[in-house]
Order: C-alpha cells, then structure tokens, then sequence
C-alpha cells in the first residue's frame, strides 16, 4: 500500500487562503451565486479577489501571492468544488476516494489502494458531506444514516453516518471514469478478446437477456454500459437504479432512479417501484442497474414474459450468479417459493458474463455462460461459451449459446461468429 505524498501548505500561506477565501464567499453570497451550478461566475470572482491582492501586495500592506493561477484553482475548489478532496477528484488516475476518518483519506489507483497523508478535521469532513449532498438533493439523518448519491461530475457518493460507524461518518466516492463505452474498447483494454466482444455484442442485438456478475471494482457497470451500446436504435430503453450511473448512447431511453423518503416518511420510490413502473412504459428492453433485492422477482417475471433485459449483481463467478438470481426473489414473500424460482431463472437468463480483477488491478471476463433453460435436480445446467485458463487469454469453450432462433432472426451467423477469428 503504497502513500501519497505532499507537502504540507505552511501557516502563512493557509492565513492567506483562508482571508481569501473568506472574502470570495462574501462576494458569493452577496452577488447570489449558487457555487456548485456556477462555477464559471465563482472562478471570476476568485480571479478578482487574487488579482486585487495581488496588486495591493506591491505596496508591502500584505504578502504577496506566490502563484496566483494555482490561488485560484485552490479558492474554486473551496467554495465552488469540494475543497482537499478536488484534486483527487480532478485525478483522471484515481477511481475511488475513501475517508474512514478524519486523518484517513484513501484513493484507489488502477485497482490498488493508497493511504494519502491529506489530514482533515472532523468539522471539514461534516461541511464536504453537507456540500455533497447539497448537489444531489438527497439527505442523511438520524433517522436515515445512509445515502446514496449523485454528485454533478456523475460521481456516486455513499455515506454511513457517525454513530453506524463507529467514531466519524464514512464517506466514499466512486468516480465516474469513462475507459469504455463499447464493448470494442474493452477489447482495446485488454478485458476481452474480439471474438468474444463480436458474440457479445450479438447476444444484445439478437436480444438475449444477459446478467452481468462480478465483484466490487470488477468493472460491472462499464460492460453494461458498453453492452447497451450496441441496442438497436430502434428499440425503446428504459433502466431503473439506485442512482444515476449507466451512460450509453441511445435516441430512445429512459433512466429511471429511486427516491429517499420526504421528512415525514413518505414518498419512498424502490428499485422494485421502478421495475414495475418500467413495464407500463412500451419498453422494447428492460435494464436494471443492480439486482439486490426483491425487485429480482419482478425483473424475471418481465424478462420471463418475453422482455429482453440486462442487469448486473454482485458473485464471485458465473453459477454463483444464478444461484443468488435464485435466492433474492424469495425476499419478495413467503408464496415465493424455490420450485417456482429456479425453473423462471433457468428460462429467463440467457447469458451469464462474469468479471474480476486481476493482482495488477486489471479488470477482465473471466468467463461467459449460457444458460439452455434446463434444471436437473434443481441445479440449472449451464454452458461455458467462454473461459479464460489459468493466467491465460479468454479462450473459446465447447458450449453454444441458447435460443439460436434469436441470432437467426437478427440475421445474425452466430457460428460463424464463433469460429472465425476476429
């Protein structure tokens, strides 16, 4: 775990931002800025505040500036940004920012972890929460100690309040790093091999319906984004999630995101709320951010309907993925039962694609199933389309993918996508 270093700002010049950032927050509230939607108007009146500084240092009645363009970045990134965790936020090479105190900021960088010496105090923590929360419109309380949001940049933001968590509040950001928005790019990124990013992109144009499983940081929500990709324009999408976090291009979409309760309890908007409400849209495709929950129950009976869809869930390989497929609708009631559950998943979910990341950080498929639709002693059978051996390539298996009439109606030579090298 290696640390990143800096050097620490000396007293006068911290005397020196804080005077001026005092007096660019004045000049905010006075003018009626909102810092967070206009950034461009907080950066001018920075620009003005330093330059008068600077000016009035020539006379000796103050200390001078010793970098004014870097005054200014650091004035923005107090009142219009968020403040010592801006630079990491404005680091394309930083994934994931994390505070488990006050004294411990960590980062993530190409999958491995780093302790930066950045100390903050627990009052500063508290008003970046607090600033955070203020862009999105969502709330943490007594009453509610966790949240989940978005922040401007598409960074989603989690916080467990002090209290859950012992000592001070623990806050997390994950950002939004674009490396790929089609499944093309991620043969560029090493995660895939062409042939099997040509099946991939296939199965979603023939409308097979594809779960997307893997780990934290293993890269799910990237491949679902680069798999909504290549949905026909002349589908109609609509997705539900947690929060805002899928980007693809597509003229017809819909995204859908849940909704805390008011103050007074009421209001609440569930993922399963969203599922159903997506139905009553005309959707030619179903997308679900992260199945959980219960509202897995409501994503296979529309897949199970005829819908094609695409979802994504935490498991650490491709049959434990259809197992807790198997699992989470059962959350949904105590008529639910496993006799129902299995045979649904089994004629629901065409194709597993699981990822992981390896010890370089480097995030890969590790495998790609088919699921033919058959249970045997209430296992659901499977078919490895794709493999990748033991510190090796992802390499063609001996399984097909299931309902071939599909690709044939697409127009689509699955075979031939299969054994040709691409």
């Amino acid at each position: 775990m290696a640390m990143v270093q800096a050097d620490p700002l000396p007293d006068q010049h911290r005397e020196l931002v804080d005077q001026l950032d005092e007096r660019v927050r004045a000049l905010v509230r006075g003018e009626g800025v909102d810092p967070q939607r206009d950034a461009v108007v907080v950066r001018r009146i920075a620009e003005s505040v330093v330059r008068d500084h600077d000016e009035r240092s020539l006379t000796g009645a103050v200390v001078p500036v010793p970098d004014v363009g870097s005054m200014v970045g650091e004035l923005v990134a107090r009142v219009s940004g968020f403040g010592p965790l801006q630079p990491f936020l404005d680091d394309p090479a930083v994934e994931e920012i994390w505070i488990n105190d006050p004294s411990r900021v960590f980062v993530a960088r190409h999958g491995r972890h780093e302790l930066t010496n950045l100390m903050l105090s627990q009052a500063q923590v508290n008003e970046l929460v607090e600033r955070m929360l203020k862009s999105s419109g969502r709330r943490i309380d007594i009453s509610r100690p966790f949240v989940d949001a978005m922040l401007p940049e598409g960074h989603r933001l989690h916080v467990v309040l002090e209290g859950i968590s012992r000592g001070f509040s623990a806050v997390n950001i994950r950002k939004f790093v674009l490396r790929a928005s089609r499944v093309t790019d991620l043969v560029e990124l090493g995660s895939l091999t062409p042939r099997a990013a040509a099946f991939l992109e296939a199965a979603v144009r023939a409308g097979l319906n594809i779960l997307v499983a893997g780990g934290t940081q293993a890269g799910k929500t990237t491949m679902l984004n680069c798999l909504a990709a290549a949905i026909p324009g002349g589908d109609r999408v609509v997705s539900a999630e947690e929060v805002w976090e899928l980007r693809f291009p597509h003229p017809d979409w819909v995204p859908l995101q849940t909704r805390q309760s008011g103050l007074e309890g009421t209001g609440e908007i569930r993922l399963r709320d969203l599922v159903k409400e997506s139905l009553r849209m005309r959707p030619s495709r179903i997308i679900v951010g992260e199945v959980r929950a219960e509202e897995c129950l409501d994503l296979l009976l529309a897949l199970n309907a005829g819908l094609p869809g695409m979802c994504t869930l935490h498991a650490n390989s491709a049959r434990e993925a259809l197992v807790k497929m198997c699992t989470l609708p059962l959350l949904a009631g105590e008529n639910i039962s496993a006799g129902f559950v299995v045979p649904t998943v089994a004629a629901s979910v065409d194709l597993v694609v699981h990822l992981g990341i390896d010890q370089h950080g480097v995030r890969r498929v590790n495998e790609v199933v088919g699921v033919p639709g058959r249970v045997e002693n209430g296992v659901i059978e499977t078919e490895s389309i794709f493999e990748r051996r033991e510190g090796g390539d992802l390499r063609r298996a001996n399984g097909m993918p299931p309902r071939a009439e599909l690709f044939v109606r697409a127009g689509i030579d699955v075979h031939r996508i299969l054994t040709e090298d691409h």
